[in-house]
């Protein structure tokens, strides 16, 4: 097998599960049960006209999600920025004992901290307030965020900060001018981590919200493949995921430079 047919396999099977709910999302009920059908049977927008014209419509969903995702993006990164750089001055055998308690953090299956993170919200009347969500969100973001970060923290050499001191610039005056610049590839490709996170998280958005107009998009697709007892439905679910899509597809392809060569910032010294 060659490269080129090995780079096509592997491209089906990322993008077959796209595809097939694209394909899903414009077929009709009949020709999901009933695969020979006639052309004009086969074809329909129902299922996005269904999902657009819902109650609450389908775009308040993308908005909630957005207000939730960006708000936990930027608290996690005004935490982890400062936090990255500390861990980076700090003698070398006590940041390493910090790094290696925040890839113990960062591997944590957060679905242990359910029940405390419920009490919390109960205790602090934090329920059906969507801001309120970004609290959690970026708190379980903050390990992964802090490393990524510290990583490109790394790859600045020392003589730049004390150039910098030379010149007379304060410790804000170096983080804002010249620090937060240099890692900004970096700073990208955590963002958009923190944000997918926040993006597709279930569980806790499921027991924090419960008005249906402030639902976010995970739990407000989890409803509609539950809609009816008596069928699944198929057609509206895919719609759904599509829609949901748009907006993570337009959000990589946008920033498709800067988060590559953040992820790659370090690969190669020297």
């Amino acid at each position: 097998m060659n490269r080129r047919s090995l780079v096509g396999l592997l491209l089906l099977w990322s993008l077959g599960p796209l595809l097939w709910q694209v394909y899903t999302s414009f077929c009709s009920d009949q020709a999901l049960i009933q695969p020979f059908v006639s052309h004009d049977q086969r074809w329909t927008l129902i299922h996005y006209q269904s999902v657009l014209n819902a109650n609450p419509p389908f775009w308040r969903y993308l908005v909630n999600s957005l207000i939730v995702g960006i708000s936990s993006t930027f608290l996690c990164l005004l935490l982890a920025l400062p936090a990255a750089y500390a861990l980076n001055r700090i003698p070398r055998q006590l940041s390493a004992l910090s790094r290696l308690a925040l890839v113990g953090a960062a591997l944590f299956p957060y679905v242990l901290l359910f029940l405390a993170l419920l009490e919390l919200a109960r205790a602090l009347n934090l329920g059906n307030q969507l801001l309120a969500l970004s609290l959690p969100y970026a708190a379980l973001s903050q390990p992964l965020a802090i490393l990524l970060l510290n990583n490109a923290f790394n790859d600045l050499p020392p003589e730049l900060e004390d150039a910098a001191k030379l010149e007379g610039l304060s410790l804000f005056q170096r983080f804002r001018w010249i620090f937060i610049p240099l890692i900004s590839p970096a700073t990208a490709s955590t963002a958009i981590l923190v944000f997918l996170f926040s993006w597709n998280e279930y569980p806790i958005a499921l027991t924090w919200i419960s008005d249906s107009s402030k639902l976010t998009l995970p739990v407000a697709m989890a409803r509609i493949a539950g809609s009816s007892i008596y069928s699944v439905p198929y057609g509206a679910y895919a719609a759904a995921t599509v829609l949901g899509s748009i907006p993570l597809v337009l959000l990589v392809l946008i920033f498709q430079k800067p988060i590559v060569s953040g992820l790659t910032s370090g690969a190669v010294k020297g």
